[in-house]
C-alpha cells in the first residue's frame, strides 16, 4: 500500500448464527454466542465450523465475520487523519506519504458493521485534519482505515507465518485505492520499508478487472525496492464482485492467491543494503491493515467520472497457521 516516490459459506454462517441466537436456554445461548457478533465462542468451535474443514493442513487461528453492528475495539483500531508522524514524532508525513487526499475517520458515515459485512466508505465531504498539529489542515474526501495493531504499537493480533484470507467486494471508479495488507508489529530492521510490507491485494478502482499482490522491503525508504504481480480476474471477473483474496507465507516463500487459484510466487528478498537473500525482513509478526483510499500517485485523483460514495465490504478474515507447526509447538 504504501509505497513513499463465495455464497455458499455465507449461507452457513448465516445459519451457524441462527442456530445460535434461537438456543432454547438463554443461557446456552449467551454461552455459544460472542457478544461482539463472532458467534462460534471458542476457537475450537469457529476452527470446526468454518476453518479446518474448508482448509485441510490449516488451523485456524484468528478470525473476524463481522456478524455483529459494531467493530469489534478488542480486534481492530480506525486510524484518523490523512497522515502519521515520523519515528521521532518530529515532522508529519502528510497523505500517508503517497498523496492521498483522504481523511480517515472513526465515523459511522465511513464505517459501518451490518448483515454479516463490514463497510468502509469514502465520501466526498471535507473535514479537517485531526492528526495535523495545523489546525487549518483540511481534506476534501473520508473515509475509513483499519489495523489490528493498537496505538500504542501493542498487538491486537499479529502472526508471524501463515495463510492470510480476506472475502471482499471493492468499488469500480476513478481515484479509488482499496487495500487489504499487512505490516510488521515492530520495525525490527528500521523504518519503511526496511522491515517489510506484504500487499495481500490492491486495486485501482478505474481498473476493475486487476487486482496486485506485492512485497515491500530492502533499505529504508527512499532505497526501498518492491516486487509483485498484476492479476486479471478470469471469466469477465470484476473486482466488485465477492472475492478471497489469500497470501500463504512460510520463511523462503510467500503465494498470492484470488479464489484459491495460485498466480505469484516470492522466494527471495532482502533487508539492508548488503541485498543477500535471507528470511529477513519477513521473518516476524505482521499485522493486518484494511483501508480505502482516495486518490495518490498509485492511480491519480478522482474526477468527474468519480462515483461517491466509494464502498469497500469485507465479508470476513481469516488466519490460519499450518498444523505441522501446531504439532511442533506442542512437543515443545
Amino acid at each position: 500500500m504504501r509505497d513513499m516516490g463465495s455464497a455458499c459459506r455465507r449461507g452457513a454462517l448465516r445459519r451457524i448464527a441462527a442456530v445460535c441466537v434461537s438456543a432454547v436456554a438463554l443461557s446456552a445461548a449467551l454461552g455459544a454466542c460472542d457478544t461482539r457478533g463472532n458467534r462460534f465462542g471458542t476457537m475450537a468451535n469457529a476452527a470446526a465450523s468454518i476453518g479446518n474443514a474448508d482448509r485441510p493442513g490449516w488451523a485456524l487461528t484468528w478470525y473476524d465475520e463481522f456478524n455483529g453492528t459494531t467493530l469489534d475495539a478488542t480486534k481492530w483500531v480506525a486510524e484518523q487523519g490523512n497522515g502519521f508522524w515520523g519515528a521521532d514524532s518530529s515532522a508529519y508525513v502528510t497523505g500517508w506519504g503517497n498523496d492521498e487526499l483522504q481523511c480517515y475517520t472513526n465515523a459511522p458515515q465511513n464505517l459501518v458493521v451490518r448483515d454479516g459485512t463490514l463497510r468502509i466508505i469514502a465520501r466526498k465531504e471535507t473535514v479537517r485534519d485531526v492528526a495535523s498539529k495545523d489546525t487549518v489542515a483540511k481534506c476534501a474526501y473520508t473515509s475509513a482505515r483499519l489495523k489490528s495493531r493498537a496505538q500504542n504499537g501493542e498487538a491486537l493480533f499479529a502472526q508471524q507465518y501463515g495463510r492470510f484470507e480476506f472475502r471482499a467486494k471493492l468499488p469500480e471508479t476513478q481515484g479509488m485505492w482499496p487495500a487489504l495488507w499487512m505490516l510488521p508489529l515492530k520495525d525490527t530492521y528500521g523504518t519503511w520499508a526496511a522491515s517489510g510490507e506484504i500487499d495481500v491485494m490492491e486495486a485501482r478502482g478505474q481498473n476493475p478487472t486487476v487486482v496486485l499482490g506485492t512485497l515491500h522491503y530492502g533499505a529504508q525508504w527512499p532505497n526501498n525496492v518492491h516486487t509483485g504481480m498484476d492479476y486479471t480476474l478470469p471469466n469477465n471477473g470484476r473486482i466488485s464482485d465477492w472475492h478471497v483474496y489469500a497470501v500463504e507465507w512460510s520463511p523462503k516463500r510467500i503465494a498470492w492467491f484470488v479464489d484459491d487459484s495460485l498466480y505469484q510466487e516470492q522466494t527471495a528478498w532482502y533487508t539492508g543494503a548488503t541485498k543477500d537473500s535471507t528470511t529477513a525482513p519477513f521473518d516476524q509478526p505482521f499485522y493486518l491493515v484494511m483501508n480505502l483510499a482516495v486518490g495518490g500517485r498509485f492511480l491519480g485523483s478522482p474526477d468527474s467520472t468519480t462515483k461517491f460514495p466509494g464502498e469497500m465490504q469485507v465479508d470476513w478474515v481469516r488466519v490460519y497457521e499450518q498444523m505441522q507447526k501446531q504439532q511442533q509447538q506442542r512437543k515443545e
